[in-house]
């Protein structure tokens, strides 16, 4: 596999960059944020590095190219959801940030999802359903913390997206005494 390419920007296409590494020119699809990244490095005089995904086919290698660690996560976990292929999980990833997406995800809003163009209701409600469970199953590991670690509800709130001041509004409905997964779920529901 492929994770992590460092190179040269020698090119942008429509659907993403071309990017020199070692002399050998890499093809990727990218985020926005990515082509942003590498276009953003002087003149193309600077090397930038690229998280990466490798989509094999039975006719095709793909290279998916990612700003940060956690679209190119995301974007793996929308590939396990049943009728959503690799370019279909770019357009997702490219539309929102990681953590808004997340967010959506934890709370059922399926209508974010059916904002980004070639997502319909039904698969909307299918990356809903498939996802929201195990985004909330792997919470913790997704947040960065666990409840044998410091961490706290309002640490994951705030990994999330939220600001430090609405993660404190968020859990104060909450009651303190459950865990901290139970908190965050409980304060993501809070409207």
């Amino acid at each position: 596999m492929i994770g992590r390419l460092r190179g040269k920007l020698v090119g942008l296409t429509e659907e993403g960059l071309v990017l020199d590494v070692g002399g050998e020119g890499y093809m990727l699809f990218a985020t926005p944020s990515a082509v942003k990244q590498a276009s953003s490095s002087e003149s193309g005089s600077d090397e930038v590095t690229l998280e990466t995904h490798l989509h094999v086919r039975d006719d095709a290698l793909q290279l998916f190219g990612f700003a940060t660690s956690p679209e190119r996560d995301l974007f793996e976990l929308l590939l396990t959801v049943s009728g959503i292929g690799p370019k279909v999980a770019l357009a997702i990833v490219s539309a929102y940030s990681p953590a808004e997406l997340r967010r959506a995800m934890v709370q059922e809003d399926a209508v974010l999802f059916q904002s980004i163009s070639g997502i319909g209701r039904k698969l909307a409600q299918r990356i809903v359903l498939e996802l929201k469970e195990r985004i909330v199953d792997v919470g913790e590991t997704t947040l960065g913390i666990s409840e044998n670690e410091s961490g706290t509800a309002r640490d994951a709130l705030v990994l999330l997206g939220f600001t430090p001041i609405e993660a404190e509004q968020k859990l104060a409905s909450v009651d303190d005494t459950l865990s901290v997964e139970e908190r965050v779920r409980l304060a993501l529901r809070a409207r």
